[in-house]
């Protein structure tokens, strides 16, 4: 009887799609045998649209969500679009959570990571300084801080916090409903709703 892992391309499939959140191999391969069992309609369409998205799909330079290559950034380019609050989040999948729960009208701006002693993000990678930029050239009042309650989190909100100090800006964190060692992504849109509307501005 041949196995799955005999064969070097499936092999190889299952470790890569076992390092997606939430996946395990056995997940892994019930997946693949669905997709090969449909080739036609899940296996080459998913083929080509991941070829796609790896060739078109980026990380804004300017706010760091994704964006396609053939077109401005909806979230940072978008000039019918005017706001005067920016969302400072961490990861692109802490905004998609804020966007489900309708809660917040404004831009985001993801950092792409933290600050931490234990990784080898810098201030450069998280897009600090064009967020200062930001912050002037599209007049914003308001930058909330939406990062999570984990050490980490705290330690980029602070720094964030100093840097803006002279620009004389309301900055607000969420509050209440935002459990100690939470990460936004997983949080649900109650808790989201009610962290938005208790947060508390920041003294400088």
């Amino acid at each position: 009887m041949v196995s799955l892992q005999n064969i070097p391309e499936i092999e190889n499939l299952i470790k890569l799609i076992s390092k997606l959140p939430g996946l395990g191999p056995k997940s892994a391969k019930r997946m693949i045998l669905k997709m090969i069992n449909n080739r036609q309609e899940l296996l080459k369409p998913l083929a080509q649209n991941l070829s796609e998205v790896f060739k078109n799909v980026i990380r804004c330079k300017i706010c760091g969500t994704l964006k396609s290559n053939n077109s401005p950034c909806d979230n940072c380019e978008d000039k019918s679009k005017k706001y005067n609050k920016i969302c400072v989040v961490e990861n692109i999948s802490d905004q998609w959570a804020i966007e489900s729960s309708s809660i917040f009208q404004g831009y985001f701006h993801i950092l792409g990571g933290t600050l931490s002693n234990n990784n080898s993000q810098n201030k450069e990678d998280l897009l600090i300084n064009s967020l200062v930029e930001r912050i002037s050239r599209d007049n914003i009042d308001e930058v909330i801080l939406a990062t999570s309650a984990t050490v980490e989190g705290q330690t980029t909100a602070f720094y964030i916090q100093d840097t803006l100090k002279k620009t004389n800006i309301k900055i607000s964190k969420l509050a209440q409903g935002l459990p100690v060692g939470g990460e936004i992504e997983n949080l649900d849109d109650g808790t989201l709703i009610s962290a938005f509307k208790n947060r508390k501005k920041l003294e400088a």
